[in-house]
């Protein structure tokens, strides 16, 4: 199997989308300091620069996001709120690192939302279309893994499950399904090297063809197989101590 170079940042051409752009963002001029930092933090975490278990230090982030402490906190909360960041009384806050019940809990509610999302498309109409973009998508999610863009390749997994369920302009079922990938994304970077894992972009495209194909049954069972196959891929993680400081000092 290829193995993923080390990643030297972002290739533009690829348009992959940081994870916290999929969340319904604010318009510019109406995002602030809370949500610069909010969005740092998230987009490090989905990225793997920030790892699950990480302890994240109110003093340190000030420092790094040349911010205060009250908007540290500010964003500390909306992103425990959103179960990206766990605070613990006496403890401070740390990212997210799930438990084993937790793992299979998000992996259940991913295979019934996924299944709901996969019910509603093919009785589109006008699906061929609306899968186009899709197909770009994961032509692009290849290419990010054959060249060795590791963070555009996370970027472009991720993103095709919210997109695709974005195209049924539900916003509810979006953001469910958008929250449960985040956390996803958490419990597979404990999972194991992303280099040793099977290829996204393939599997993705065989849920596309068989929703094109209006074959439900099909495109479930192509899901579940997808979702199954990452749920088996976790491993006990490695002890150590995470410095989360040098992933967010390099932060893009």
């Amino acid at each position: 199997m290829l193995q993923l170079k080390p990643s030297r940042g972002v290739s533009p051409d690829l348009k992959a989308p940081k994870a916290s752009s999929l969340r319904n963002p604010k318009p510019a001029s109406q995002s602030s300091e809370v949500d610069r930092v909010y969005g740092e933090i998230f987009d490090a975490a989905m990225d793997r620069r920030l790892m699950p278990g990480a302890k994240l230090t109110e003093s340190a982030l000030c420092s790094i996001f040349d911010c205060s402490r009250s908007t540290v906190r500010a964003a500390l909360a909306q992103l425990a709120y959103d179960k990206i960041v766990l605070i613990e009384p006496n403890r401070g806050a740390r990212v997210w690192q799930a438990t084993p019940k937790e793992v299979r809990d998000v992996f259940a509610m991913r295979r019934a939302l996924e299944g709901v999302t996969i019910d509603q498309l093919v009785e589109l109409d006008d699906i061929a279309r609306r899968l186009a973009p899709l197909d770009e998508m994961v032509d692009r999610e290849q290419q990010a893994y054959e060249q060795g863009d590791r963070i555009s390749w996370i970027r472009l997994s991720n993103a095709f499950h919210v997109e695709l369920a974005r195209l049924l302009d539900n916003q509810v079922l979006t953001d469910m399904l958008s929250g449960l990938c985040a956390r996803t994304t958490l419990i597979i970077a404990l999972g194991g090297s992303p280099e040793g894992s099977a290829c996204s972009y393939v599997e993705h495209r065989h849920i596309l063809d068989h929703i094109r194909q209006r074959d439900a049954q099909g495109a479930r069972a192509a899901m579940d197989h997808h979702l199954q196959d990452c749920e088996q891929r976790m491993e006990t993680p490695e002890d150590g101590v995470i410095d989360p400081w040098s992933a967010l000092n390099a932060r893009r």
